[in-house]
């Protein structure tokens, strides 16, 4: 994806068909970036356009002369000759379900991206959807002009995004309101409806800006877990290099040399051996980053190469299943499950924090008088809100499914877990913070415990954090630490993966 210099606050990122990365697509999705569409490619999809056309007068196209689903085998097309439109809008109709809670705008201008992303990267593939050239622009407009259509959140099941997609369809021809800005209504071309509304746009998009928040969060809690190291006096010599190299999973050996770096030059250890919590953090972190790498992976594939149903070329057509999304659906399974580890870890740090015999200070870090509860309801918020996300580490895969009159009777329901990802990125925050307010109010008390290489990553939450720690609630410390997440994440340095 390149990027390019505009007028404007925020630079232009070309959208193009290729390459659209995590990054880019977050700064698009966010506001911090503008789009900037390569009408030379988005000219050469003309060609894909065509070969529809040629491609229905020659014989059968599902969803194009045919139904879909159980009515595939419906023919349509006597009824296009007179009204082209017709049979596209009705499948617009009755898909777009309009159920569940709107998206908010940064996914839905995200799965915006995505659609045409995916859509002009037909032009290098030399198959695509052939999408007629007036919806082309009309999406290409609305994605530079920052239009938006209302997008609900239910009708995918990880066989493409149907209802939601079908809702920007209709917005396009100009049967439904725009929710910010506006394009001209276009004529929906008699081959237009379904292949417009044959992608995971959506899905990748909520995957995407949930991978972006997710990926801050391992870091920052490579640097919070240092923290609580040297405030519960660890060993170092679980960390040591040889140890990993001995070993070395994917992500682990840099990981453990990061953690050891971090905490070389604190306290003398209070154990021989330390409990799992402080022994294993690089063994729990490195599969999470591994997981991280690959959702990214899919991602960045699924949002840059065509796989609409059918796919057409010059050469003919092709019906296919690239709509089952069984490779995203087991990316994200496997990062949530990996993260939930990630976070049961932190809450075993944090409970050793309160335990006055790991730390040799108060019961639950408390100050003032005799009998002070200190932290002690950070553990129970904590455990709240691992058990709020434990059912979104149940696999998404594990679903089954017999729809449309049985015919469909599979689905990867990869659409739910982006959602529960989302959901894990949205409340593993507080979980990390929590702990992190309790190594930071444990250094406080013992400043001698702090190592020269995590004195950064100390100073980011204890310049924010009042001084006075006794009994009050803990609700404003945490919300001031879970906001300088993305800045401790700055300051954690991780070989890639």
């Amino acid at each position: 994806m390149q990027h390019e210099d505009a007028p404007g606050a925020t630079r232009g990122v070309r959208v193009e068909g290729r390459g659209l990365g995590l990054d880019d697509l977050t700064d698009l999705a966010l506001g911090r970036a503008h789009a900037v569409v390569d009408r030379d490619v988005l000219g050469r999809l003309g060609v894909l356009h065509e070969a529809m056309g040629a491609a229905r007068e020659r014989g059968a196209v599902y969803g194009a002369t045919t139904g879909v689903g159980a009515n595939k085998d419906v023919e349509v097309d006597d009824e296009q000759h007179e009204h082209p439109q017709a049979h596209g809008l009705r499948l617009l109709r009755s898909h777009a379900a309009s159920l569940g809670p709107v998206e908010d705008e940064a996914t839905t201008r995200a799965a915006l991206v995505v659609r045409l992303n995916q859509l002009l990267a037909g032009a290098h593939a030399g198959l695509g959807a052939g999408i007629s050239p007036p919806v082309l622009r009309a999406l290409a407009e609305a994605v530079e002009s920052g239009a938006l259509p209302t997008l609900h959140r239910f009708g995918g099941i990880g066989t493409s995004d149907l209802a939601p997609l079908a809702e920007l369809g209709l917005t396009l021809v100009g049967e439904r309101p725009w929710r910010r800005g506006a394009v001209a209504p276009v004529p929906l071309g008699a081959a237009d409806a379904l292949p417009l509304i044959s992608s995971h746009a959506l899905t990748l998009a909520t995957a995407s800006l949930a991978l972006c928040r997710l990926r801050q969060l391992l870091l920052a809690g490579t640097g919070i877990s240092a923290l609580s190291f040297l405030a519960l006096r660890g060993n170092p010599q679980a960390w040591a290099p040889p140890v990993h190299a001995a070993r070395a999973h994917p992500a682990q050996t840099g990981l453990a040399a990061t953690l050891h770096a971090l905490v070389a030059g604190g306290p003398e250890p209070a154990r021989l051996q330390d409990p799992f919590a402080l022994r294993t953090a690089p063994q729990v972190l490195a599969p999470a980053f591994t997981a991280a790498q690959a959702l990214e992976d899919v991602l960045a594939l699924e949002a840059s190469t065509p796989g609409e149903n059918p796919l057409v070329s010059p050469e003919g057509v092709f019906h296919h299943g690239q709509f089952h999304a069984a490779s995203l659906a087991t990316a994200l399974d496997t990062l949530r499950a990996t993260t939930f580890g990630v976070l049961t870890l932190s809450a075993a740090r944090l409970a050793l924090l309160l335990r006055p015999e790991h730390t040799g200070l108060r019961a639950f870090l408390a100050a003032g008088p005799r009998g002070s509860s200190g932290l002690m309801i950070g553990e129970y918020v904590v455990q709240d809100v691992l058990a709020e996300l434990r059912p979104a580490t149940a696999p998404s895969t594990s679903g089954t499914v017999s729809i449309s009159l049985g015919l469909e009777e599979h689905a990867s329901f990869a659409t739910q877990g982006a959602r529960a990802l989302r959901q894990t990125a949205e409340l593993a925050p507080v979980v990390l913070a929590v702990e992190a307010l309790a190594a930071v109010r444990a250094l406080r008390a013992a400043p001698d415990r702090l190592s020269p290489g995590a004195a950064a990553l100390f100073a980011v939450f204890d310049e924010v954090l009042g001084r006075d720690s006794r009994d009050a609630p803990i609700g404003p410390d945490v919300e001031a630490v879970v906001a300088r997440v993305v800045d401790l994440s700055l300051l954690v340095r991780v070989p890639p993966v």
